[in-house]
């Protein structure tokens, strides 16, 4: 699941993660998108189920359906706005409160290809997120600068948090990294 403030480059991200383009005209994303990609990490095939949601303030309380059962979280900042930076504070509180314990998170500073017009230097970035247990990528959706070793980070805690999980909350996610609520609904169902 992709988190953070609005027109940081959640959908940009995403998209060049996983369709390997880049749009100059991205819409902001109302409520969220849902995009899969297979992946293999360490001999270990899976799905990446990855929700991208919507950071404008009149989504936000929707983005907490998408993330109760998620595994793993990607917090994007803009690293030309110092405001968003500030905001991943409370993106990581909300989520250590609403997730399930353990959720791996890393820490996104986007647009690194417009540097010099940074606002939020790497190492305050880094400091930061290391203080929360996360790691911290330099990406850029539109050069594709780190988009896959921050994605392929999320994978490997993903699947590390998975193996070494025998909670029954973890039961039925199967080879799936991030999983939905919809797929959640289906493996609690009963057979009546």
């Amino acid at each position: 699941m992709t988190l953070g403030e609005g027109r940081v480059g959640k959908t940009s991200l995403t998209l060049k993660y996983v369709e390997n383009r880049f749009d100059d005209g991205q819409e902001s994303t109302i409520n969220a998108n849902f995009l899969t990609k297979s992946i293999s990490i360490g001999g270990k095939t899976g799905t990446f189920n990855i929700w991208d949601t919507a950071g404008q303030e009149k989504f936000r309380a929707l983005a907490r359906i998408y993330y109760r059962n998620a595994t793993g979280a990607i917090i994007v900042y803009d690293i030309t706005d110092r405001a968003s930076f500030e905001r991943v504070v409370a993106w990581v509180k909300e989520l250590r409160k609403m997730a399930e314990p353990g959720i791996a998170i890393v820490i996104a500073g986007n647009k690194s290809d417009l540097e010099s017009e940074r606002r939020i230097t790497e190492e305050e970035a880094v400091r930061y997120a290391e203080s929360v247990g996360a790691k911290h990528f330099s990406t850029s959706a539109k050069s594709g600068h780190g988009v896959k070793e921050l994605f392929d980070e999320l994978a490997k805690q993903v699947m590390k948090n998975l193996a070494a999980s025998s909670a029954p909350t973890s039961k039925g996610r199967g080879a799936q990294l991030l999983t939905s609520p919809q797929a959640k609904a289906k493996s609690n169902r009963g057979c009546c």
